[in-house]
């Protein structure tokens, strides 16, 4: 199984995470879990200004968020995705929530990725769900790392 099949870009933001490879590789563990057949994951990191113009441009929703996931796949064909993520929301969100910056970032990668596996968040049943599962995995991306 090859890494390249996770990547991580930068729009207009750096992203300084530890064990980027380890993160990469966890992340295939977790589709294997799921049952998923992964093609391939672009990760993007941007500012708040910049997924505030892809949430207009491409949503119509017109505020901050910390994460936007676009499947690239056919219905039923390994997945394929893009996710853009806001460095600078996911910093305020560590803040506010007084966890490490290193924690809220791998929650949101995490939650992308549970988000390609079929996890929505839209109702309160499935954002509970979305939740057991985004701990469950840093649970265990943090066991083993």
């Amino acid at each position: 199984m090859s890494m390249n099949r996770i990547t991580f870009r930068y729009a207009d933001r750096q992203l300084t995470l530890a064990q980027k490879t380890t993160v990469r590789g966890f992340i295939e563990t977790l589709f294997r879990k799921e049952k998923k057949k992964l093609a391939g994951i672009n990760y993007v990191f941007c500012s708040d200004e910049y997924l505030l113009e892809m949430n207009r441009s491409f949503l119509q929703h017109d505020y901050y968020t910390d994460i936007i996931t676009f499947g690239l796949s056919a219905p039923g064909a390994p997945v394929e995705a893009e996710i853009y993520i806001s460095t600078d929301r996911v910093k305020d969100n560590a803040r506010q929530l007084g966890i490490s910056f290193r924690e809220e970032m791998l929650r949101v990668i995490f939650h992308g990725a549970l988000h390609l596996c079929g996890y929505r968040d839209k109702k309160k049943t499935e954002i509970s769900l979305m939740r057991e599962k985004e701990d469950y995995y840093l649970r265990l991306f943090n066991s083993r790392s």
